[in-house]
């Protein structure tokens, strides 16, 4: 895996020159849908895919369900196998890496926008599927007894999209959402479902502001600007549903974006401090030290 100066962020346009090796063989995938919904079967691409893929983030949901062979890939800094009838979901702006997919692999690629449940006839906030957070954990396994209707979505999107008639569109979403409530059944995990509406939605709403401005703000007051509310209000909220300040959850999200600059770029200690918290190098290694206990460079020679 080789580092980079920086951790790319793909947009659809180009996340398909990022992941195949030859730049010349790119597959013709619709024009129509595909900044908004893409999906394909792994079989019919594996061979051309060289892993691993270096770290690098999506503007756009994404998911991988495998029918056959296993996978391994990072969410964040947590790596994570999985296999026959498993789901690995990951979240825009989320740090991955794909480390490995075996030869003999079947499955599902799919990635979507969230602007896809945002036009036609219906309205869907994505803040109701726990494993599409941020914070979540990424697998979701299906019964073989109730992999069949799965199939089926995923087989009708597929056909759907293949089809690259711009009337689709309001299906997909349809079937996609379909797809995602079946999956909801299966999460084992549990979700904080005591607090508010409001709360979980601002709560939710700061999480992905954080995601996307993180280098360019670093303060609760600046993302309560984003969200329209007050710090207070902000803070409340966080603290309802995490039992954690909002000053934590910001804490949390520089410490992340700096373990992954450190493990994944080129860039120097001094060079982070100054690209994700504008601060002196003796002040990031004492907010680095605060936060995990260990200097940059000491978390360095980690494994």
């Amino acid at each position: 895996m080789k580092p980079t100066e920086d951790i790319p962020v793909l947009a659809p346009k180009n996340s398909m020159a990022f992941h195949f090796e030859d730049i010349e063989w790119l597959p013709l995938f619709s024009g129509v849908h595909h900044e908004l919904f893409h999906i394909n079967r792994l079989e019919e691409y594996r061979s051309k895919l060289k892993f691993p893929l270096p770290p690098h983030r999506k503007t756009v949901y994404d998911f991988v369900f495998l029918k056959r062979g296993f996978s391994k890939r990072s969410k964040g800094l947590n790596h994570y196998t999985f296999g026959e009838g498993e789901f690995f979901f990951l979240p825009p702006y989320q740090i991955t890496t794909h480390e490995f997919m075996s030869e003999d692999v079947e499955g599902y690629f799919c990635h979507f926008d969230a602007q896809l449940f945002r036009t036609g006839f219906f309205q869907v906030s994505l803040d109701a599927f726990s494993f599409l957070q941020f914070l979540a954990p990424p697998l979701v396994k299906i019964p073989v007894a109730a992999q069949k209707p799965i199939l089926n979505s995923l087989e009708r999107l597929e056909n759907l999209y293949s089809q690259a008639n711009k009337g689709d569109t309001e299906l997909i979403s349809v079937y996609l959402l379909s797809l995602l409530l079946e999956v909801k059944k299966y999460v084992v995990y549990e979700v904080n479902t005591t607090q508010s509406t409001s709360a979980l939605h601002v709560t939710q709403q700061f999480k992905n502001a954080l995601m996307q401005e993180i280098y360019r703000k670093q303060t609760v007051a600046e993302y309560a600007d984003i969200l329209n509310v007050t710090p207070n209000h902000l803070n409340k909220c966080v603290k309802a549903c995490t039992h954690k300040t909002a000053q934590d959850l910001l804490n949390e999200m520089l410490i992340l974006e700096a373990k992954s600059l450190l493990k994944y770029s080129t860039l120097q200690i001094a060079e982070i401090a100054v690209k994700l918290c504008n601060q002196t190098p003796s002040n990031f290694a004492r907010f680095f030290k605060s936060q995990t206990g260990v200097s940059p460079k000491q978390y360095l020679q980690l494994d």
